[in-house]
C-alpha cells in the first residue's frame, strides 16, 4: 500500500484497534489461475505473536484455502471512507481527495487441523458478533447439527508478520482548512462522514 508519511500509522494498539473495529476483511492470496479474494469477518489475538494473530474460517467448497495453506495472504480492513470537495477548503489550487483508514495485514496461511480449536473459534465468533444484541444468540444446537457444519468449514489462522496503517485525514492540509473539512462532513448524514469527521477531531487532539 502506497503510504505518504504524514499518513502512516505505527502504533500497534491502533491498527489493533482498527482490525477489532473494522473486522469484516478482503483477504487476498495468490492461485494457480491468479489471484483469489474473499470476503470474511477475522478475530484478532492481540497477544499470540509479536503483532498478534487473525483466526477465522470460510467454506469448505471455497478453493482459495487449499492454494493458500502455506503461503502469504493478505487481509485488508476497510475502515470509514468520505468525498472531500475541493470546495470545502476555501482556498485556491486544491483538487478532490478521498479521506479513509485502511490497515494491511500479512501473514502466513495456516490451518487449523483439530475440531475442538475450529468448534470454540465458532463458539468465540458467535459471542463477539451477538454481543450488541439485545438477546444474544448462542451457539447451543444439537451435537448432530453442529458437526455437520464443522464438516462444511475450514478454520484458519494467519500469525501477522506485517501490519501497514494509512489514516488518511488531510494531515498535510493546514489546520483551518481541516477544521473546514469536519465541519461540513459533520452536515452530512451518512454513518461513514461522521466517523471520517471524528477520526479527523481525534487526530488533532494526539
Amino acid at each position: 500500500m502506497y503510504i505518504p508519511t504524514h499518513f502512516a500509522e505505527h502504533n500497534l494498539a491502533t491498527l489493533h484497534d482498527a482490525i477489532e473495529h473494522y473486522s469484516f476483511a478482503t483477504l487476498v492470496s495468490s492461485a494457480a489461475g491468479g489471484m483469489s479474494a474473499s470476503h470474511l469477518p477475522l478475530l484478532l489475538d492481540r497477544g499470540s505473536g509479536a503483532s498478534g494473530t487473525l483466526v477465522g474460517h470460510m467454506a469448505r467448497a471455497n478453493l482459495q484455502w487449499r492454494d493458500a495453506a502455506g503461503q502469504e495472504v493478505l487481509a485488508i480492513f476497510s475502515g470509514p471512507h468520505a468525498y472531500i470537495s475541493p470546495q470545502w477548503y476555501e482556498a485556491k489550487e486544491v483538487v478532490p481527495t478521498w479521506n479513509y483508514v485502511a490497515v494491511h495485514a500479512y501473514g502466513c496461511f495456516e490451518l487449523m487441523n483439530d475440531e475442538a480449536e475450529l468448534e470454540a473459534l465458532l463458539a468465540r465468533m458467535v459471542q463477539t458478533y451477538e454481543a450488541s444484541q439485545p438477546r444474544p444468540w448462542t451457539f447451543e444446537e444439537p451435537v448432530e447439527f453442529v458437526q455437520r457444519m464443522l464438516r462444511q468449514i475450514v478454520g484458519f489462522r494467519i500469525p501477522i508478520s506485517r501490519l501497514e496503517g494509512k489514516w488518511k485525514l488531510n494531515q498535510n492540509r493546514p489546520e483551518g482548512q481541516r477544521e473546514k473539512v469536519v465541519a461540513k462532513l459533520g452536515e452530512k448524514s451518512d454513518e461513514n462522514s461522521r466517523e471520517v469527521a471524528r477520526l479527523m477531531e481525534q487526530r488533532e487532539r494526539l
